[in-house]
């Protein structure tokens, strides 16, 4: 038996990177998975690449509507969601500022996709989840949101913080909320935007294992906090960035 057969995972910012890096493992595990994404067409690829065992849904996580539609589509296709993971977010270096030189709509885009996103999201899947007694929210936070110099930074420190709230809100209905904090990943995004100077910096400097990180090595503790094997952890964050920040 693999350790998510009959379970649904409902997956924001799911058609790309750390996203996608979770919905092939989730479904290798024998989840049934939805890639919600604001980019549909990219979403669709990703599921097909995933077989019959994923569903791609167009989701903007600023808008309750939007998410309402596509939690509905995926009770639709496949009974319901039992694990929702929080990934969308908006991390280009333009955000990755002081806070006081970020301009207003810049404060705006990553306050309501970073933060309210993840409110939102949470607050109507918990409401299916309690009908369906229970389920578990994974959020994926940063190590940005260790040192909290930038305005992205202050977005994953929040983001922290609601892993603890919501665990502590949503326990008596059965749902555990945990989060991962992952380091410097070789997503996409990163990866086009960072100079290499600034990777290699990272991460002969700032981490214990000398090595870039890979979505991969994201997959394999979220499965650890999705199944039965993290059933007696909740509001907790588990940093996984090759060492980042530690020092004896």
């Amino acid at each position: 038996m693999k350790r998510l057969d009959g379970k649904t995972a409902f997956i924001t910012g799911g058609a790309r990177g750390i996203g996608a890096a979770l919905a092939t493992g989730f479904a290798a595990e024998g989840a049934r998975v939805v890639i919600a994404d604001i980019d549909l067409a990219k979403a669709q690829e990703t599921a097909a690449s995933l077989g019959e065992s994923a569903l791609a849904v167009r989701c903007d996580v600023r808008d309750r509507a939007s998410i309402g539609a596509a939690l509905a589509e995926t009770a639709r296709a496949f009974g319901g969601t039992d694990i929702l993971v929080n990934n969308a977010a908006r991390h280009q270096v333009e955000f990755n500022k002081p806070p006081t030189r970020l301009s207003e709509d810049q404060w705006r885009t990553i306050l309501d996709t970073n933060i309210m996103g993840v409110v939102n999201c949470s607050t109507l899947v918990a409401e299916e989840m309690r009908k369906r007694g229970g389920g578990v929210i994974l959020n994926i936070t940063s190590v940005a949101g260790y040192e909290v110099d930038t305005g992205y930074g202050v977005t994953k420190t929040a983001v922290r913080g609601l892993t603890l709230s919501l665990a502590q809100d949503l326990a008596e209905d059965g749902i555990r909320v945990v989060s991962i904090a992952p380091g410097l990943i070789d997503s996409e995004t990163v990866m086009a935007e960072l100079p290499r100077e600034v990777t290699d910096m990272f991460i002969n400097e700032r981490q214990l294992i000398k090595r870039q990180g890979r979505t991969a090595d994201i997959v394999g503790p979220a499965l650890m906090l999705c199944s039965d094997e993290g059933a007696f952890i909740t509001g907790e964050t588990l940093l996984v960035g090759g060492g980042y920040g530690k020092r004896v």
